[in-house]
């Protein structure tokens, strides 16, 4: 009886554990992944999404635009991945941010293909926001103090994203 009792203790420990760990990821980041894309916050397809270069001409006079968008990340905040810049055909850069803070994508992502899903929006940048993005990009100190007006860009929201 006693080998009984400590069998199911075992059990229940190795369960709990197990279901606390997936607990865990669920709320700190809605990740999956399989052998070959990892996905993050909602669950997305690759079905529909364009290619960045086609975003501005899709933007127009539009403040705001719901798309599901395909490039390369150019760079990921080296803190903690909570934010990623997609790179364009023209050199620029898109921000990227996820939505309600409630993800982020891994450290090593740079070089990497990605879908995102969200709404690009045209938004004033502050200064401060600026110099953490710097910041987090391990930009230098002199590069950082350079900084000193708010700009005026294209951003991206993103609900969901898949690296490749």
């Amino acid at each position: 009886m006693k080998k009984f009792f400590a069998i199911l203790s075992a059990s229940t420990l190795i369960w709990a554990c197990g279901n606390k760990q997936q607990g865990q990821s669920a709320t700190t980041a809605d990740s999956t992944q399989t052998a070959t894309e990892a996905y993050f916050g909602d669950k997305i397809t690759a079905d529909s999404a364009i290619a960045i270069s086609e975003l501005a001409a899709l933007m127009g006079d539009k403040t705001e635009l719901p798309i599901k968008l395909t490039a390369t990340v150019d760079a990921v905040c080296q803190k903690k991945g909570c934010w990623m810049d997609l790179k364009s055909a023209d050199s620029s850069s898109l921000r990227v941010t996820f939505k309600d803070y409630a993800f982020f994508v891994p450290k090593d992502a740079a070089g990497k293909a990605a879908i995102v899903q969200g709404i690009a929006k045209i938004e004033e940048t502050s200064v401060a926001d600026l110099k953490e993005y710097a910041k987090d990009a391990g930009k230098t100190k002199e590069e950082i103090d350079a900084i000193k007006e708010p700009k005026k860009e294209l951003v991206f929201e993103a609900s969901g994203v898949i690296i490749k």
